[in-house]
């Protein structure tokens, strides 16, 4: 190891079902930090509130200190833990590890009206309508197809004074741009008590006031004050939780009310049509990349 080496790093490759023993592995024997990465240029669908998918081959590094000796701990580690193990440590030089997270997030426009901007940056356009996030543990940056297209169709449609749901809320982005975008009322919902704690404090953090912008598990009792008032629902989550789904956000709309989903496949989109007819006419308005968007009004 030479002396100028702050840290030193193992890459292990294992499956999705080896990855939890061998994170608790290596922590037990010193690791600072374990980290994941796809092995295999695997797609990963986004996931739903409260999930945390792996890859089916993952690369996994954990973090040492540099001083120290990990000779045995390399002739020590249990084959039946990954499917390729390392031979030696691989030297790090010290970084600054809260600039170089930082650096992978920007501002980023949605439609004519919104920028999603880092909380630590300057808002490109200072005229315009600028949500500040904290990208954290709660989905939702701006950066995914699914969240971007939802942004784009509530800024180019959403009028003001509108009653809106975010169903899956995650980190927020959804309900505060609505309620940024003019909405009197937003309630958002996710069933991941992290997501909750996330929306709030971006909420706040744009100035968007409790009594603006409800956040709640799908079990309160306010949901129930919703029923057939909403006039959005927005819900980005995945095809099969959508599908579910479709009595609870339909019962939440108005007639005429619109519904936008996301998080699904163009492959999946039918499955989810069907889910929602007759009830809610649905197509799909917009699609980035492999994903779509789904639109329609409630009959």
């Amino acid at each position: 190891m030479s002396a100028a080496a702050e840290w030193q790093e193992l890459h292990f490759t294992a499956r999705k079902d080896q990855v939890e023993p061998l994170e608790d592995w290596l922590f037990a024997r010193g690791a600072l930090s374990v980290t994941l990465e796809d092995e295999a240029d695997q797609p990963l669908l986004e996931p739903g509130p409260g999930e945390t998918p792996l890859w089916d081959a993952v690369r996994l590094t954990a973090l040492f200190a540099g001083a120290e000796d990990l000779t045995r701990l390399l002739g020590e580690i249990p084959s039946e833990l990954c499917t390729q193990a390392p031979t030696v440590a691989v030297p790090v030089a010290d970084r600054e590890w809260t600039r170089v997270w930082e650096d992978q997030f920007h501002p980023l426009q949605m439609g004519e009206r919104l920028w999603i901007c880092p909380s630590w940056t300057h808002p490109p356009n200072p005229n315009a309508i600028n949500i500040l996030l904290v990208p954290g543990l709660a989905f939702g940056t701006g950066a995914h197809p699914t969240t971007a297209m939802c942004l784009r169709a509530l800024d180019a449609d959403l009028p003001p004074g509108q009653r809106v749901v975010d169903y899956g809320c995650g980190s927020g982005i959804l309900g505060i741009a609505a309620a940024r975008l003019g909405a009197t009322a937003v309630l958002g919902v996710d069933n991941d008590p992290q997501a909750i704690t996330a929306s709030r404090d971006n909420a706040q953090r744009n100035e968007v006031p409790d009594a603006a912008f409800r956040v709640v598990l799908p079990q309160d009792d306010l949901i129930a004050s919703w029923q057939a008032s909403a006039d959005w629902v927005v819900a980005n989550i995945l095809a099969g939780p959508l599908v579910a789904l479709a009595p609870a956000l339909t019962s939440l709309m108005v007639p005429g009310g619109r519904l936008l989903l996301a998080g699904l496949l163009v492959d999946q989109a039918q499955e989810v049509i069907e889910a929602y007819a007759p009830e809610v006419a649905l197509s799909i308005t917009d699609q980035q990349e492999e994903w779509v968007l789904l639109a329609g009004e409630k009959c």
